[in-house]
């Protein structure tokens, strides 16, 4: 009892102290990162360093190096980490991409890896890489430097905030294509090679296992068998397991089981377990909710639990101390690995950038990009080095290199802001100034299905007849309850999916109802689906960055309260009147709020055989939303089926010449007014495309007056918001206070009071003094 007892405390301490020394490895972890962060470094680098560090500790080692157990322990570790990276690695990229026509990333993707394998064949026996002259060691090395760390660099770019932008995902997108091609490259080759025993072929030597056309033969049947039987497998628990509900553990086990059953079927032949891992996620489908489920849950605990304990482990068996410090020859294979890696792919990049017309810097910077390394690099470093390929002087240098490339990421991301700042000098993002020879990007919010009819309406009469077309973001703006947090999955880059039932099942109605109407309209719209899921708390936020990704020029919202129901005469949630107000405040474009009163009920408009007209009013009294909203009167004008009317409102010359002295800024403004009206009046008016009013007023009662008129008469108002600035012909008008956000106009005519009938919209310009400030630049060179 007394030794069992002894046992049992010694287990314990074991446990014990093995789980303080990870909490302690990822606070460093941690804590180096908080220090790294101005410096825009990603985790990676802390990790490495920290591992670095603990790994030739001298009391770690020693402590390592006297019980070799756990020297084992951690390499059967490391082994099985590295084989679920790899599956996952492979289950996340689209295997049959490779028998389509190649895109533009592709192509980039190929260049590049040609001319690194022909450069680093050519230069690297000159730099002695290898332990020995074998040109198969050096065929081999070449493939694997000619490829990108993939999963390393969507982290990296997503973290520094550019993995949405237009190079970011072109980046992206190349790396993914570098990555399968070499390690497939890489499978073919150690199926038929031993890197183990020389590069001999397999067999060749007696004893040294089964022959490479067996190992081969069963690599195929594995991948045959992971074609054909995968998809019905994975097609069948994903059936038994809807979105929305709980995932049966029975069949995530047979989903493992299965996995883990083919993919040890070369492994018996003597194939490598981790590159047999990478072929049966590769071939396997990567949609589904299985797939997206696996995906997450293993990246999560890569991210927090392996990569941690993985560079520990790099740090003990890559000797620091065994670099080669006095040696020309340690810092010259250092620096050629570093250099002529990046000016191969330098090359690549710009051979295919003349093809496509790329602009040579961005060309420039996505090679530098591309030419990324990963933790399957350093996996492979360490493995070479243990089987005296390299020496520890090499495995070194190709270790600092990979972090040295890594490093000058982030001032290639403030290179790409600097220079999407200098193609967008200060130019707001306003209809106002739009460019008439560029697509118009509107991004339109859903609080449900009962907001598609307006919304149709108002891409239908948004739209200009041969202009370059339009890029709708279509958004829900949905509510992150506990509920719908749990059956979050990732999918994609800085990107969730919800997989609740009621939110799947309205975002289908809107999308199927909008995809209908594009497909029956003649004009350029270009679609693209979107979400705002927060809390109402952060959901403008949101919004706002959806709008800077996308550079947004106008987004829509949907007035807090609804059309009347059955059950409430006037519906409506206040908690998105604040989301509203938010957006109001802090966008980076223009934004217009739309009270719906039976906009979406005008059914026949968007009809080719129907002769039904729109009645629409514009209010303009002054200010730069006024001319923001005239300048979305401009696109309305050019549909046939739309009856536009603009109302100008105007002080009486006698109450003007007695009123209170003008100051400076006001004087500018009516400069601005009458320039901007003058040029709407020449195109528009003075052909007789729109109806014209002139009102002279004395003040805000007849104002009113004239706006109480016109009720029954239009079906659309358009007004600025004009904020709290009071004028003559306005003062006043807030008192009713309803919704004071959307200014005076916008206030009155919102009242329920008002009409119960008549459709607003309110418009506030984007304010010129805005200098965009994120992080997603796009390039259209790309």
């Amino acid at each position: 009892m007394g030794m069992d007892g002894a046992n049992c405390n010694s287990t314990i301490s074991s446990v014990a102290t093995n789980s303080l020394s990870f909490v302690g490895l990822l606070v460093l972890c941690h804590a180096l990162h908080v220090l790294f962060k101005p410096f825009s470094q990603p985790r990676f680098i802390p990790e490495i360093i920290v591992g670095l560090f603990l790994g030739n500790w001298s009391l770690v080692r020693t402590q390592l190096e006297v019980d070799s157990n756990k020297l084992q322990s951690m390499k059967f570790v490391i082994d099985f980490g590295m084989t679920i990276y790899m599956f996952v690695l492979g289950l996340e990229m689209d295997a049959s991409s490779l028998i389509r026509i190649p895109k533009r990333e592709a192509i980039v993707a190929y260049a590049g890896m040609v001319f690194t394998f022909i450069l680093t064949i050519v230069f690297s026996p000159l730099l002695h890489y290898g332990v020995s002259t074998n040109l198969r060691f050096y065929f081999a090395f070449s493939i694997i430097m000619s490829s990108t760390g993939s999963p390393l660099l969507t982290r990296v770019l997503t973290d520094l905030k550019i993995g949405k932008s237009n190079i970011g995902k072109f980046a992206i997108s190349a790396a993914v294509y570098t990555e399968l091609i070499t390690i497939l490259i890489s499978c073919i080759g150690y199926a038929i090679f031993q890197p183990e025993g020389g590069f001999l072929f397999r067999g060749q030597q007696i004893g040294s296992g089964h022959s490479a056309i067996l190992v081969s033969a069963t690599l195929l049947a594995q991948t045959i068998i992971t074609i054909v039987t995968g998809p019905i497998v994975l097609r069948w628990v994903n059936d038994a397991n809807p979105h929305g509900k709980t995932i049966k553990g029975s069949h995530m086990i047979l989903s493992v089981a299965y996995s883990v059953c083919v993919g040890c079927i070369s492994p018996l032949m003597g194939f490598s377990p981790v590159l047999s891992a990478f072929v049966t996620g590769a071939f396997l489908p990567r949609q589904g909710r299985i797939s997206q489920f696996v995906v997450t849950k293993v990246n999560n605990f890569l991210a927090i639990v392996f990569y941690p304990y993985f560079f520990v482990w790099v740090g003990l068996e890559a000797r620091i101390g065994q670099f080669k410090v006095l040696e020309d020859q340690a810092w010259l294979r250092l620096l050629g690995f570093f250099a002529v890696e990046m000016v191969a792919k330098i090359l690549g990049s710009l051979f295919s950038g003349l093809i496509f017309d790329f602009h040579w810097p961005e060309s420039t910077k996505l090679a530098l990009l591309l030419n990324v390394k990963g933790h399957l690099h350093i996996y492979l470093t360490i493995i070479a080095m243990k089987n005296q390929l390299i020496t520890y002087s090499t495995c070194i240098s190709m270790i600092l290199a990979i972090l040295f490339k890594i490093i000058y990421i982030p001032i290639i991301a403030r290179q790409i802001i600097r220079r999407g700042r200098k193609r967008f000098p200060n130019q707001p993002l306003a209809l106002q100034w739009h460019d008439p020879d560029k697509e118009l990007r509107i991004l339109i919010g859903f609080h449900g299905p009962e907001n598609v009819p307006c919304a149709i309406n108002f891409m239908e009469i948004s739209k200009e007849s041969g202009d370059p077309g339009m890029v709708v973001y279509a958004t829900d703006m949905i509510q992150l309850t506990d509920e719908i947090a749990a059956t979050l999955v990732s999918g994609g880059i800085d990107m969730v999916e919800v997989t609740d039932e009621t939110v799947i099942k309205n975002r289908d109605k809107i999308t199927t109802s909008l995809h209908e109407y594009i497909q029956d309209s003649e004009d350029d719209i270009t679609l693209q689906r979107a979400m705002a899921l927060a809390t109402f708390n952060n959901m403008h936020q949101e919004i706002i960055n959806l709008a800077e990704d996308s550079f947004i020029t106008l987004i829509i919202l949907p007035f807090h309260i609804g059309l009347p129901n059955v059950n409430n005469t006037h519906s409506g949630n206040d908690a998105f009147r604040y989301v509203n107000r938010k957006v109001l405040r802090n966008a980076p474009c223009s934004v217009a709020v739309m009270v719906d009163r039976g906009l979406g009920g005008v059914k026949k408009l968007i009809s080719k055989s129907s002769n039904n007209t729109l009645n629409v009013v514009v209010i303009f009294i002054g200010g730069k939303d006024d001319r923001e909203a005239l300048a979305y009167a401009g696109r309305v004008a050019y549909h046939g089926r739309v009856k536009l009317t603009i109302i100008r409102f105007l002080v009486a010359t006698d109450i003007e010449n007695n009123s209170t002295r003008r100051t400076s800024q006001q004087i500018e403004e009516m400069k601005l007014d009458d320039e901007c009206f003058a040029n709407f009046y020449d195109k528009f008016i003075a052909g007789g495309k729109v109806s014209y009013q002139e009102k002279h007023l004395v003040n805000s009662t007849q104002a009113y007056s004239i706006l109480r008129s016109l009720e029954g008469l239009y079906q659309l108002f358009i007004v600025g918001r004009g904020g709290r600035a009071n004028t003559m012909l306005t003062v006043g008008m807030n008192d009713w206070e309803h919704c004071p956000e959307l200014g005076p106009l916008g206030d009155l005519l919102s009242c329920p009071a008002f009409s119960t009938n008549a459709s607003v919209l309110i418009i506030q310009q984007h304010d010129p003094k805005f200098e965009h400030g994120g992080y997603e630049i796009e390039f259209p060179a790309l």
